[in-house]
């Protein structure tokens, strides 16, 4: 089993910038492919990007295409989310995933947070203007 601890959320003004990441432990890092999820209050999480096993393949949400940036250092067992031009409807808990299974078909159901079995606890990013 794989455990992950995300960090590097925080409180930014609009427009600004920040990285998040994800440190996996437990298990072989690069057989799983990874998710970035976000919760905002009041709402269902949503998927905001996710990273196949090596990272050749990602997949965003339209809503941070451009501006989001997903990628995982498999050496450091690290999944990152760098975060630019930040809006205050990117407010919220900020969580990584993973998970094997969905690999298989990464592309098509990366978005459903019922195909991930492993999740961290979570990293508040508050941007305000």
């Amino acid at each position: 089993q794989v455990q992950l601890v995300e960090s590097g959320g925080g409180s930014v003004q609009v427009g600004g910038s920040l990285k998040l990441s994800c440190a996996a432990s437990g298990a072989t890092f690069s057989t799983y492919c990874m998710g970035w999820f976000r919760q905002a209050p009041g709402k269902e999480r949503e998927g905001v990007a996710a990273s196949s096993r090596g990272g050749s393949f990602t997949y965003y949400a339209d809503s941070v295409k451009g501006v989001f940036t997903i990628s995982r250092d498999i050496p450091k067992n690290t999944l990152y989310l760098e975060m630019n031009s930040l809006k205050p409807e990117d407010t919220g808990i900020y969580y990584c995933a993973a998970d094997q299974t969905i690999c298989r078909f990464l592309e098509q159901s990366w978005r459903e947070v019922r195909r991930y079995n492993y999740w961290g606890q979570g990293t508040q990013v508050t941007v305000s203007s």
